[in-house]
């Protein structure tokens, strides 16, 4: 539900977005600047995606894990589904993804993000879900204690 209210909060924030710079310059620049905008990010994506594959391919080769490659990868393929997507705020959003430091800050909090939910699950599966709390157990008989015979104290 949260990714739904996300999603519908950036569909009509790209229509303020579109309504406020078609007021601006007029509706067919703005509607040439998104095609424009498009085509741009379109080649983009191209030369990123061959540059990344190229790195991949190296890596494979040298026989390496090629973990940032395949990262990138991903990135740069959610930047080209935003390119397609009209509007301002989406091709922003695929430029960040393109440029290639910002898209490592982003592949590294995605890693990070990730590796704390192993954490987590790993926690969960060996010890359960939910708060462990040290205690020692007491074990109380029911029945009520009857003394027969009394000793002497000396």
């Amino acid at each position: 539900m949260p990714l739904f209210a996300l999603l519908l909060l950036g569909m009509f924030a790209e229509i303020a977005v579109m309504v406020a710079v078609g007021n601006a310059i007029g509706g067919l620049w703005m509607i040439a600047l998104l095609l424009v905008g498009t085509l741009v990010g379109l080649s983009l994506v191209r030369r990123q995606g061959a540059q990344t594959m190229a790195a991949f391919s190296e890596s494979v080769f040298k026989r390496q894990q090629p973990h940032q490659e395949m990262a990138d990868g991903v990135l740069i393929a959610a930047a080209g589904a935003l390119i397609m997507v009209p509007g301002f705020i989406s091709d922003v959003a695929a430029l960040f993804l393109l440029f290639p430091p910002t898209r490592r800050l982003v592949s590294r909090r995605i890693a990070r993000k990730a590796e704390a939910a192993a954490l987590k699950f790993e926690h969960e599966r060996r010890f359960g879900a939910g708060q462990v709390v040290e205690g020692e157990v007491i074990d109380v008989d029911t029945d009520p204690v009857v003394i027969t015979e009394r000793r002497e104290l000396r």
